[in-house]
């Protein structure tokens, strides 16, 4: 089984930590604290999962990076998990309007985020880089 890409977006630093932590057994973490590095990274690394912040800071929010994604065909593939505070259902709707495969409301436990991940990741083609 090839080794999968998790790229983890979250601009508080132990935040981003603990996401992290979490999900390091489940493949290679890379790491943005915002959205400029997200979609640079994105572009360099082309992860298989993306575990994206909706707030994230001065600049693109989260739902804004996750629709730039969406808008190439060539990421269709690529599993979108997006972590906000907001929880109601509006803003799960526009989560998953903007392209989300997933929608996890903070605060969330470790577990809970490993087991959705690991989900999704079975869902990938095996031979997805």
């Amino acid at each position: 089984m090839t080794e999968k890409t998790i790229l983890v977006v979250d601009d508080q630093d132990e935040l981003r930590l603990l996401i992290s932590l979490s999900l390091q057994s489940l493949g290679r973490i890379v790491e943005a604290g915002n959205a400029e590095q997200a979609l640079a990274l994105f572009a360099a690394e082309r992860p298989d999962v993306v575990v994206l912040d909706i707030w994230l800071g001065p600049g693109a929010s989260g739902l804004e990076v996750c629709a730039r994604l969406r808008q190439d065909p060539a990421n269709v593939g690529i599993k979108v998990v997006l972590l906000s505070a907001c929880g109601q259902q509006s803003d799960i709707a526009a989560g998953m309007d903007a392209g989300a495969d997933l929608y996890i409301v903070k605060p969330f436990s470790p577990i809970e985020l490993i087991d959705a991940v690991t989900g999704l990741i079975a869902t990938l083609p095996d031979h997805a880089s």
